[in-house]
């Protein structure tokens, strides 16, 4: 509990005790008693005054600050001193209760931006020297001890050690690196020195994306919370003319002017809407924040309630369900051998980031010599053309084979092909395989036992590589042999045929997905550490590669909007009814203290339940 907090509940004791004195030993009635109860409403009410006075001379008149000071002061006038101090004082413990919880709620974002490093060290004449993250230049080297965070992301040069990526992916389970491995910023170093080669500024840093991602997911308002925010504009001064209307019109024809102003209080207790004004934004924050404990990254409320609208989930293959290593397989080499088919494919390969492109390199296992490659070309979806050693060499798909003529032989394998040809004749080709991820299949499962009604998979491999994939996952469609645009359409296509009032999720990976993504209802990013495009691309961030994370984001986003739905029914059904009871004489100054207090406590205590989302 804070400061301030502490010095509020010490005036809520003080004047409890105060209160608790004057119902024992002051009078009931008379100035002497409303001088007397004037001190317990004073200790406690102060600040309602001061903030209902600076707002009115700001033109800020209607709000709940104003409606309770109206109320109590009018509590006074009518001799209901008791109440009057009464009321004040159980408002400033909702209050109270309200600053606790909200804070709870921001330490579970706040907690994420612990991720920002302190320094990071730079060797200098033998020496290390701290420096500020944002001063570190790629291509720098920097020292990272055991226990420290890591500042920047880079490559590491020397050394070896376990990795903890918990505060990025809500993963428990350390990740070991050697030399060659890429570290990413915001990870700790738990043992092993490691040098590291800075690959990127501290501003396009893995961290420095996150920590804006966090910092900035407050303004992007779900529906729910922008319809509170024009609710409180025009619900706030209704009720005061409204109150104003129940003390003066019924007197004029039935009398009793005392009674009707005391009803009318009563209803000004009754509307103050702390209860919606608080709780569904708490309650929107607080499953962002129980969301970034698990590795989730939400950009805004917005996106929650999105997500929990979906009914169809549409996945790219590689890197999404599928691990992105690839074993390559040299099959039928023509007129050449198996080590110079994968050669020359490496070399066309050279220039391209395709996780098929990069597994040929690794298969080449050694540097490749540029200046072999005299011209490069890719076409988009098909493959490459260059010309390496004065020979043109084709590497690509059926595509680029039939558009340079060349007669390709079918592969009957599972895997991708990639055909090789050099100066216009068949060099043969190789057999790219993928394997699935460990928990793709219980991904798939998870989403339909969360109703989740449709699954479909987009890839740009081959029928049978694609279908068989989709065969073992379980998902229901598969569109296979798709350029880039050609997702796009899809994912139009798909949009037009879902549902009505439902909502498109595309899971990528953030880069070669942009896009799609994009369009998409609500893109999701998978994999996304170290990925420049993901963070930007998506409207959730999947801190890790695992696609079962997806279901977890889902009931997140659906139990959180059912919460704040329960709130809003449960505040306006209370309300409305002590309301009109009010009007009638029917409820008492202390039923409207309930239906305001009681009523934002108990919706503040369900909205809570949200930072539990992920549970």
């Amino acid at each position: 509990m804070k400061s301030k907090q502490k010095k509020v509940l010490v005036r809520i004791i003080i004047s409890a005790v105060l209160l608790a004195a004057m119902k024992i030993f002051a009078p009931e009635e008379g100035w002497p008693a409303a001088l007397l109860y004037a001190l317990p409403y004073g200790v406690i009410g102060y600040d309602v005054i001061f903030k209902a006075v600076r707002n009115i001379a700001h033109g800020q008149v209607f709000d709940e600050n104003f409606l309770m000071v109206i109320a109590t002061v009018g509590a006074f006038a009518t001799g209901e001193y008791m109440e009057a101090a009464a009321v004040m004082l159980f408002y400033q413990v909702g209050e109270l209760f309200q600053s606790v919880a909200v804070g709870k709620s921001r330490r579970s974002i706040s907690a994420l931006m612990d991720i920002r490093p302190d320094h990071a060290n730079i060797e200098i004449d033998g020496e290390l020297t701290e420096a500020d993250p944002e001063e570190v230049g790629v291509g720098s080297e920097i020292i990272i001890k055991p226990g420290e965070r890591v500042p920047l992301d880079g490559i590491v040069l020397e050394g070896s050690g376990t990795i903890d990526t918990s505060a990025l992916t809500g993963e428990s389970l350390p990740r070991t690196v050697r030399p060659g491995d890429d570290v990413i910023s915001g990870c700790i170093n738990q043992n092993g020195m490691l040098r590291v080669r800075v690959t990127k500024p501290y501003g396009e840093s893995t961290v420095a994306r996150i920590l804006d991602l966090v910092e900035n997911s407050a303004s992007k308002k779900a529906k729910a919370e922008n319809f509170i925010t024009r609710f409180a504009r025009v619900y706030t001064p209704a009720v005061c003319f409204g109150a104003l209307a129940l003390a003066v019109i019924p007197p004029l024809f039935a009398g009793g002017w005392l009674n009707w102003l005391h009803r009318a209080l009563i209803f000004l207790v009754i509307s103050c809407p702390c209860a919606l004004v608080i709780s569904v934004p708490l309650s929107f924050f607080g499953g962002i924040g129980g969301a970034g404990r698990e590795g989730i990254l939400v950009k805004g409320g917005s996106y929650l309630e999105v997500l929990s609208r979906s009914s169809t989930v549409v996945f790219d293959k590689t890197g999404t369900l599928t691990k992105g290593v690839f074993n390559v397989t040299a099959i039928h080499p023509e007129k050449i051998s198996e080590a110079q088919l994968i050669e020359l494919a490496a070399y066309a390969e050279s220039y391209s980031t395709h996780p098929i492109a990069l597994s040929i390199l690794d298969a080449l296992n050694a540097e490749v010599d540029r200046a072999r490659i005299e011209d490069y070309q890719e076409q988009s979806g098909k493959g490459v053309l260059a010309v390496i050693d004065r020979r043109k060499v084709a590497v690509g798909n059926d595509k680029l084979m039939d558009s340079i003529g060349v007669k390709w032989h079918p592969c009957h394998h599972v895997g991708t092909t990639v055909h090789v040809a050099v100066d216009g004749e068949y060099a043969g080709h190789l057999v790219i395989s993928d394997e699935l991820k460990e928990t793709s299949i219980e991904a798939i499962k998870q989403l339909r036992e969360n109703g989740i009604q449709k699954t479909v998979m987009l890839t740009g491999d081959s029928k049978a590589v694609g279908e068989d994939t989709a065969k073992r996952l379980g998902i229901d469609e598969a569109y296979c042999e798709l350029l880039p645009a050609d997702k796009v359409e899809r994912v139009e296509a798909l949009l037009a045929a879902k549902p009505e009032k439902t909502a498109l999720a595309f899971v990528g990976d953030g880069i070669n997905d942009a896009p799609v993504l994009s369009r998409a209802d609500i893109g999701i990013a998978m994999g996304a550490m170290g990925s420049d495009a993901a963070i930007e691309a998506a409207d959730i961030v999947l801190m890790d590669d695992d696609p079962a994370k997806i279901a977890k984001a889902i009931r997140i986003s659906r139990k959180t909007v059912r919460i704040v739905y329960e709130n809003i029914i449960f505040a306006l059904g209370v309300k409305g009814l002590v309301l009109i009871l009010g009007a009638f004489g029917l409820a008492s100054m202390w039923a409207a203290v309930f239906a305001d207090v009681g009523v934002s406590v108990i919706a503040i205590l369900n909205a809570m339940r949200c930072l539990r989302a992920g549970k």
